[in-house]
């Protein structure tokens, strides 16, 4: 298994909630995606792909500083019935590659946990769409082995670091908004309320 590429971004020090899981607020997900924007720059993409759903609202706070369009993929790697993995990463939306042929790449979502869904993107980006150069944007690497791999010529771009332990992202709140904020910033040490 490959290990993690190194980041640009910090490790997060981050304790877990009472459930075991990770909280982040949009407030600290908006201030990592900002973080990566020097990086991104430095890449000079000419658009963004988004991996929905995760890496929707990402790749559109990027967006206000790198000022590029985004285009929508979706694919599936967990089952949200079953909230088990599946087999293998499934293709369920992608666009016409004429959008992206010849064009500066980034792939953006919201956690690069195993890597195969990274992978699928790239190799079906390259397969299908023949971009001049890929690059990946997720706001946490999962420190943690990987199961995909990226390739060598890939920039990678990672806000923070996380731990290996389920994050709760504020678009995905099974619970009251305002509650999962308040879980958010006790996670990061912020407040005691």
């Amino acid at each position: 298994m490959a290990e993690a590429k190194k980041s640009p971004g910090g490790e997060a020090n981050r304790s877990a909630a009472a459930d075991g899981k990770v909280y982040f607020s949009y407030v600290q997900i908006a201030q990592t995606v900002s973080s990566t924007v020097p990086a991104v720059k430095v890449f000079q993409p000419d658009v963004i792909v988004a991996i929905g759903g995760g890496g929707y609202i990402p790749a559109r706070i990027l967006r206000t500083e790198v000022k590029v369009p985004i285009l929508a993929i979706s694919l599936e790697l967990y089952d949200d019935a079953t909230d088990t993995p599946n087999t293998s990463v499934l293709k369920k939306q992608w666009f016409d590659g004429a959008l992206v042929r010849g064009k500066r790449v980034l792939v953006v979502d919201e956690v690069d946990d195993t890597r195969r869904t990274l992978q699928y993107a790239v190799e079906e980006l390259r397969r299908s769409n023949s971009p001049a150069a890929v690059a990946v944007m997720v706001v946490h690497n999962k420190l943690k082995p990987k199961r995909g791999v990226l390739p060598d010529d890939v920039l990678y771009i990672a806000g923070e670091n996380v731990r290996d332990v389920w994050n709760c992202y504020p678009w995905d709140a099974g619970i009251d908004i305002v509650e999962h904020e308040l879980l958010a910033r006790r996670c990061a040490g912020e407040s005691s309320v």
